[in-house]
Order: C-alpha cells, then structure tokens, then sequence
C-alpha cells in the first residue's frame, strides 16, 4: 500500500547516498511490519557500487544497527546473482530460494548455489540455507508435479513440504496494494503462506 511516488528516500538512498534505513522505512497497514522501500532508482545502483571500496557489505553496513529494532528483517532479491543479490547474501543469516514449478525452474539454479558456497566461504561464513520453496504451482498438471520431484531431487530435505499454488488471488493481491492476508484472507494462497511460515 505504500504510494511509490510520495516516497522521499528509498533503499537506493539508503545504500548510496548515507540515508539512515530508521528515515527510509515506511509503516504499513499490518501491525509490526514495515518496509524499506524501493523504486527505479535501484536499477542503477548496481551500476554506481561497482566503484565502491567495501561494495559487496554495503548493504550489512547499513543494516547493522537496524537489525535490532526488528524480530526479522526479509531481503527481496532480484532475480539475478549482480551486485544487490551478492549484498543481500553478504548481509543474511538464512537463505530461502523460490522456484518456479516450471520447465526452466532449475535453469541458473547450479550457478545461485556456486555463488552461496563462495560467499560462505569468505564473506559470510554464517550463511545458512533455510530451504526451498516451489512457487506457482499448477496442481493440474503434470508438468508442474514432475518439476516439483526434480526440485526435490535437487534439494532433497530443503524443499519444504508446503509449496506455493497458482492463484488467482495471489495474482490479485499486489495489484490492490495489499497483501493476501488483507485482499483475501481466507483463500487457499493466504492459507499456504501461513504454513510456509508456520
């Protein structure tokens, strides 16, 4: 629900222009959950920390004494092992991969886990992987369940047993600026997230 385009300072400003994260962070509707918003202006981000001394523990410098003002704090990543993702796994504790239940879920996968294994070794060596989630899956089909098997394959235990179904709700829900627990709180989408959290 947070109007992009009334936003002051963003994770970007936080990042590269020394924003406190406490002056970026937005309040939601949802008791005990806030944002550090983001907007276009990351996209050039990757682009401005390469020439950064320290540029891969930025974004756990900013967060250090952020962190203890909150029970948990989530990084979104982009779906692409740059800069921002490699500062997300620096800064991180736990790490949760979603796949797709598709044909090319698995697609880049081998290159993800090369990348978590080099920053374990050296710049986080507490990182740790907390599982891996199929998304978007279509019970109906065939396809979807035996992408889900190779998943499991793959991963083997880190899979978790509740996996994320197509749904239009889900689909809705960003669209009206609210999460599934306000857009549609009793629909099976709402239902999967709880036990993934649970």
């Amino acid at each position: 629900g947070i109007d992009r385009a009334e936003l002051e300072s963003s994770v970007y400003d936080v990042l590269l222009s020394d924003v406190a994260v406490a002056d970026a962070v937005q309040p939601t509707s949802i008791e005990g959950l806030a944002v550090l918003p983001s907007d276009r202006s990351l996209a050039g981000a990757e682009v401005e920390l390469v020439p950064s001394s320290g540029r891969e523990r930025r974004l756990r410098h900013v967060l250090d004494g952020a962190g203890e003002h909150y029970d948990f704090v989530l990084l979104d990543c982009p779906p692409s092992l740059g800069l921002l993702t490699v500062n997300a796994l620096v800064a991180a504790t736990h790490v949760l991969i979603p796949i797709q239940a598709s044909y090319f879920a698995l697609e880049g996968t081998d290159d993800l886990l090369e990348t978590i294994d080099k920053i374990k070794a050296r710049p986080n060596t507490e990182l740790q992987m907390l599982g891996v989630l199929v998304t978007m899956f279509d019970r109906r089909t065939i396809l979807a369940r035996e992408v889900r098997e190779e998943i499991i394959g793959v991963f083997g235990d880190l899979v978790f047993d509740t996996f994320i179904t197509k749904s239009v709700r889900l689909e809705e829900s960003p669209a009206h600026r609210s999460c599934i627990y306000e857009h549609a709180p009793s629909s099976s989408g709402a239902y999967e997230y709880y036990r993934l959290c649970e």
